[in-house]
Order: C-alpha cells, then structure tokens, then sequence
C-alpha cells in the first residue's frame, strides 16, 4: 500500500517553549483519563520501560534506523529482539544496537519533547496529548500523537527510519490476558492496529490499582500516496488453543504489540516530520447509578474511527492550538507567580485533567468524574473536586458542573438522603453511591456550597445555583447549626485522623455561609442574603476570638501552641466576600514563613508531611510577591528533587521531599489558584488580605 505520514516541518512545532518545565519526578506521555494514561518514571527515556501512571508496565519502545544502523531512543528494549537486529547488523557488518543520546526532555501544557542525537541525525520526540479545555471536541477526542522529526546533524544526506511499537499491555489489566490483535484499513484511509482482550469484561472491576481489560486500544496513521508507511501486527505467535485465524480473521496471541514503520526519509538539514496516532474506544467508560455510560464522543455520535481520522486530518491544526495554548497559560501563570510558579502549573495541567472521564448523564448533563488515584480509588469524591475547581474555573467552568451534578443528583434523586453532601459517588468506575466508609459532613457541604458560588462568579449569574437551591439550603442550614464548631468528624485532610474544633474546618463553613449569602444576593433576594451574611460575620469574628494563639490562629479551638495551615480563606479573598479582616492573613502569613523546610509549608504541627495544592492555596492568600514566592519555592524544589519517581504526588516530607502517599490526582488543579485569583481581582489588590 502506498501511505504516509510524511509532512513538511512547522518550525512552530519543532521550537520548544524557553524556560517551561525540564525535570519532573514522571514525565507524562499519553494523558486521557484514569485508565488510558502512560508515563515515563525515568529522566532518560531510554532507561526505563513506560508505565501506567499506577506504575505498571506498559512498555512502548521505538527505534531509528540511520544508514541501517539501529538506535534505541525508547524504552528499555525487548533483550531477545535487540540480539537479533544485533546479529543482522553483524552479518551486515553493522555495531550492534546503539542507545540514542539523549539531549533533553522539556514538558509544556499539552506536550513532552525530548531531543536525542543518534549518530549523525538528530531526532525529536514529542508526545502531544492535545487536552485543550477550550475545545471541546479535541479535548474529548481519545487520540494522542506521536511526533517524530529528523534531520542530518552533519551536512549530510542519510537515510532514516523510525519504528515505535505499542503494547497489548494498553488495553490488560494484567499481562498475562489473552489479547485478539486486528489488522485492517479504514473506509477513511487509516492503517490501523486494534487490540483488546479475549474476555472483555466491561466494567467487571473496581479499585484503586487497576488498568482497563476491556475496549480497545488503536495504533494508526494516515495512507498519502507515494509513501509507504505499515502498521502490523508485531507477533507471528498464536496461543496454542486459539482459533485458527483464517486470512483476514484476527490474531490471537498475548503480551505482544502493534508497530509503527514509518516512510524512509533521506534527512538533510531541513527537519523532516511524522506522526502517528494512539486511540482508546472504552465502549463504556462508567456505570452510574446502574446505567453503563459510553464516553462523552460516543454519546455525541461520534466513532473512534472517526475521531482517528479527524485528529490526522486536523494535525496541523491542532498542533497550532496546542502551541498557542501552552505558550498562553505559561504567559499567564509567570505574570501570576513567576517562572517557578508557572513551571508548577504545567506540571499540574495534564495530570489534572487525564484524572478525570468526561461522560454525560441520561439527561444528556456533563459528568467529569475524578478518580482518587493511590487514595482510596473513590468515583467523584467531593473533597477532590474541591481543590481541583481553580484549573477548570479559569478555563471550562462547565467542567466544574460536570463535578458537581452527580453529587446533587444524588441527593436531589431521594438515593441520599442525609441533611449533608455526599463524600464520593462510589468506587471507579461503578458510580452507584457512596461507598467511603464514613460521612465529611461539614467538609463535603461547605465545598459543595463554595464550588456553585465560584461558579456563579466565573459565569457572572447564579442560574446553576438556581436550579438546586433547595438542596444548597439544607447543606446550609446544616452548616448554620454544625459547622463553626465541628465535631469530631474527619475533613478532607483524613489521613491525618478525626480532630475535633478544627479551625480551618470552622473558615470552610464560615465562607461557604457568605457563599449562599452572595448566591441569595445574586438571585435578588435580599433578606435571605443579609441573614445569612450577618450570621457568616459574626462567626468569622468569634472564631478570631476562640482561635487567636497570640502571633497565629490555633489549629484547634481548644488546642493552643498548636498552628495550621488555614487555605480555606482563599475563597473569602478570591469570591471578594470580605468576611475575615486583613489582619487574619497578615498573621497567618507572616506565622507560616518561620515554619518552612526544604520541600514546603507542613500541613500542621503535628507533623512534617505537608499537601502541595494547599501549600499554593495557603501562599495565594498574600498580594505579597516575596511572600509567595517564598511559601511557593519549596513546592518546586519538590518538584526538581523529590527521590521519589512517580506522577506527580500532592502528599510528600517537607524534610526529604519523599512521596508519602497519593499520585496521579487530579487535586494539582489546584495549583492554578494563584492564577484564578489574578483573573478575578485583577491587577490591583482589593479586598482581604493585603
């Protein structure tokens, strides 16, 4: 067949972003959803098998060929496939395998590039999950590419190839799984390997550390005449007791691969590009309340095949946006916080997003629901959703509905009936109720309250408060009588245990009350929205009472000599609601740069261990630059030095930047919290906490 995926070089494309992101504790490659998410654990991409973010292998490996000379520039290799090219390249009297150089590796927003030189050409990488939350249809398009651009390092023409394989592993829970292999061309011209397993147990399972075994995963590339490009099955072995593949039947082997050979190229010095294309068709994502939902493409009509030719006819396309984007976010976050800041903010955006599945409910409603990645594996847990809103706030507050609608469902459909929000809506991927073992009645209602007041500021109206208002009137009447002196209840820090007359729990219910009494002001009802703000008032002025430690307020009421990091305030600042006096930041601020280790601002004082998107939430309570710079920097010398080599982990040592706990969530949305202030209040300082 004649095909190919040869086109001219952008030097858009190929130019990567100064100054933006060149060391993370995992490098992100292929970034969708919780299940479709592959990643590289080691700086180098050559010294290490790509993974599943839960730290599987899911091995994808590729090499260049230059002259007939073997480079590996991904992966660890297969030992047994690298002894035969080596003894090929004997008999051609070749070296044997070498190990492509590799340069640098540099993450922006919606792209990893590394730069490897093998031999006399050089290569570039680049990996672009096109994540775009200002384009609904990419952003919910399951496609990644992988770019591939060459040219001669020594005024030379040489003849290059590039080959990349893609595991069956993409689409098993475990590699052990009998795989059925497909090869064929689609009627829209694609090349194309589809993999999935044998059994396909459609939402058969649930948990924390699983990968999905059902759907299948697509390699494919675009046919142009005068080039040859194959996508091929990469086995000839059959499982003993499969069945007999007739010609054009499907393979059925295990643990093996689809490859890419992409078109020889004769490289000089003008870069020369390819791609190809890695799709996931999960056929049902999730079950929600007993009903198998399909993802959000599938409800809107649209087949993978479809979307695999739309992402190869729209490459250069959506490659300009992706760099427009990138270039824009990283603007705007250094005008936030400064370069350090917005290198966090890259690091973040993708995670974020690849931690959640964005679906639609039977009344055709967004669902973007989280899992809690390394936590607890919880479906749309509430106090995820809370520190994740500031990146969808600033770009796709509709994604931030997607959060909260199944929480109200929930409780509006008569399944939950307690006088307080639901804690998660069940174990991913079945969202059939809450299955967490214990309620977070003020945590969960106070969130719940905030989120559809920022909302109502993000669209400039209060229609989606409207639409559930009597459920937002219980949550507050139960905050009105339980929430400025909370029991002994856990909150969303749980891991740190139950605590009694928390402090910072008291500002989330005492904000969330101002936030019903801005909702009531913003739907024109005057007398409810002074009642409610006079009661916020006098709460946030007997807290500084019953909390005031002298130079800080106490983590407790009842606890003095104790201290905490109080990021709950953030929404009194950002929402502009004016209910805790200058004076409340000032201290806290000032209090919490004499506590400072290596790797950040410990949660509490109880231990050393601290949350980095509180740490961005705690520091963003200053218009101070120095002060939030100085709280912010130990987040990303976590950042650069942590030992520990995993998706980006929010629960961490403050002493030696060790992973505690946590990886892959979506809650470094919140790192974006600095920007979402900066957008809403503008240049000039006002309000609270100057």
């Amino acid at each position: 067949m004649k095909n190919t995926i040869l086109l001219p070089v952008l030097l858009l494309f190929s130019i990567v972003i100064s100054a933006q992101v060149k060391k993370m504790p995992a490098y992100p490659l292929i970034t969708h959803d919780p299940y479709f998410s592959v990643w590289s654990f080691t700086d180098d991409l050559t010294t290490g098998s790509t993974k599943h973010w839960t730290g599987a292998d899911q091995p994808l490996t590729g090499w260049l060929t230059v002259d007939g000379q073997y480079y590996r520039f991904m992966g660890k290799g297969d030992a047994a496939e690298e002894a035969s090219i080596s003894k090929r390249n004997v008999a051609m009297k070749f070296p044997p395998v070498a190990i492509a150089q590799q340069k640098e590796v540099t993450v922006t927003a919606t792209r990893t590039t590394y730069r490897f030189v093998c031999g006399p050409v050089d290569l570039q990488l680049q990996f672009t999950s096109p994540l775009l939350l200002n384009n609904w249809t990419v952003l919910t398009r399951p496609v990644s590419y992988i770019t591939a651009i060459v040219q001669s390092n020594d005024g030379k023409v040489h003849t290059a190839q590039v080959y990349i394989s893609i595991p069956t592993a993409l689409c098993t829970n475990k590699q052990e799984q009998d795989v059925y292999m497909y090869q064929y061309v689609t009627p829209e011209g694609l090349e194309v390997v589809k993999a999935g397993t044998k059994e396909q147990p459609v939402l058969q399972k649930k948990g924390d550390d699983l990968r999905i075994d059902w759907g299948y995963v697509y390699l494919a590339a675009k046919q142009v005449p005068n080039t040859t490009v194959v996508i091929r099955i990469d086995s000839t072995s059959l499982i003993p007791d499969g069945p007999k593949p007739q010609p054009g039947d499907p393979r059925y082997i295990r643990g093996q691969a689809g490859r890419a050979i992409l078109p020889e190229i004769k490289t000089n010095a003008t870069p020369q590009e390819q791609f190809i294309m890695i799709g996931y068709d999960d056929v049902y994502a999730v079950q929600y309340f007993g009903q198998n939902l399909p993802p959000v493409w599938r409800t809107e009509g649209r087949t993978i095949e479809k979307e695999l030719a739309h992402a190869a006819a729209e490459y250069k396309s959506v490659m300009k946006q992706c760099t427009a984007f990138d270039q824009q976010l990283y603007t705007d976050a250094v005008k936030a916080g400064g370069e350090k800041y917005a290198q966090l903010c890259v690091a973040a955006y993708r995670q974020s997003i690849a931690a959640h599945k964005i679906l639609k409910d039977p009344k055709g409603e967004i669902l973007f629901l989280s899992k809690e990645n390394f936590s607890n594996g919880s479906i749309n847990t509430v106090d995820v959703t809370y520190p994740s809103a500031p990146l969808y706030l600033l770009y796709n507050p509709d994604l931030l509905k997607g959060m909260l609608n199944g929480i109200f469902y929930y409780t509006e459909s008569g399944k939950f009936t307690k006088p307080f929000a639901a804690h998660d809506l069940g174990t991913y991927p079945l969202a059939n109720g809450q299955t967490y073992g214990e309620d977070m009645p003020v945590e969960e209602s106070g969130n719940m309250l905030i989120l559809t007041a920022a909302i109502a500021k993000a669209e400039g109206n209060a229609n989606y408060a409207r639409k559930h208002w009597k459920t937002l009137t219980t949550w507050v009447d139960y905050l009105e009588k339980e929430g400025f002196d909370p029991a002994n209840q856990l909150c969303t820090d749980d891991f740190a245990g139950h605590l009694a007359r928390n402090a910072n729990l008291s500002v989330k219910a005492i904000v969330a009350i101002g936030c019903y009494a801005m909702l009531a002001e913003m739907m024109h009802d005057v007398p409810t929205s002074m009642k409610y703000r006079t009661t916020a008032i006098n709460m946030a002025k007997k807290w500084m009472q019953l909390a005031n430690d002298g130079d800080h307020y106490a983590l407790t009421f009842s606890d003095k000599n104790t201290w905490s990091q109080k990021y709950n305030l953030i929404w009194d600042r950002v929402l502009n609601l004016h209910l805790f006096p200058a004076e409340v930041y000032n201290k806290e601020i000032k209090y919490y740069l004499t506590k400072q280790n290596t790797f950040g601002l410990p949660l509490d004082s109880r231990k050393t261990y601290t949350k980095s998107d509180w740490i961005l939430w705690t520091a963003s309570l200053t218009s101070d630059t120095t002060a939030f710079k100085a709280l912010t920097d130990p987040v990303y010398t976590y950042l650069n030095e942590t030992p520990t080599r995993v998706p980006l982990s929010d629960w961490s040592e403050t002493t030696n930047g060790k992973q505690v706990g946590f990886q892959a969530r979506s809650v470094v949305g919140g790192y974006f919290m600095r920007m979402l202030d900066k957008k809403w209040r503008g240049r000039k300082a006002i309000g609270n906490g100057q």
